[in-house]
């Protein structure tokens, strides 16, 4: 298996884990994972919408995100908020989500494991050891989902839900 085999895998089983958590939380969008608060499903959804957004769009492809109006809601320090009316409908930033999934995954047909070493574009200094080449960006899309699908699973338990089993 080459890398670039690797790391569809990765988004591909990701993705089949966390798209079922995301799904099942539409109706309680609000959820907090812990007694002591936390990420809920709605803020999550939206956060890794533009996350993977902004990995893709401006630090892969070095343009403008789509999504930067989200930035303020979603973004690197933003808190959920627990009104709905605070963030854009949840069926629309889970579509958006898989339409920034599809067209990385679309990308990685285009490129070969060579291409994973060249710079990413437009990388906070700061923030180059994680975005610095294609390859880190793409490896920090595979582990953010793993992350934050805990925060879903467990927001699932705190609204009394079964453990989903595929």
């Amino acid at each position: 298996m080459n890398t670039i085999d690797y790391i569809k895998q990765e988004m591909g089983m990701s993705m089949s884990w966390i798209g079922g958590l995301m799904a099942d939380m539409q109706d309680s969008p609000l959820t907090v994972p812990t007694s002591n608060g936390g990420n809920h499903p709605l803020w999550i959804v939206g956060h890794l919408a533009y996350s993977e957004s902004n990995i893709f769009h401006c630090y892969i492809l070095g343009q403008g995100n789509p999504l930067a109006e989200w930035k303020d809601v979603f973004g690197i320090g933003s808190q959920p908020k627990n009104d709905a009316t605070a963030y854009p409908p949840y069926d629309e930033m889970l579509a958006k989500f898989e339409a920034v999934r599809a067209d990385t995954l679309a990308y990685l047909e285009t490129i070969t494991d060579t291409d994973l070493d060249n710079p990413s574009h437009n990388v906070p200094e700061d923030r180059k050891a994680y975005f610095g080449t294609i390859g880190k960006c793409l490896t920090v899309m595979t582990t953010h989902l793993a992350f934050h699908s805990g925060q879903l699973a467990d927001a699932r338990s705190a609204a009394g839900r079964d453990i989903l089993t595929a």
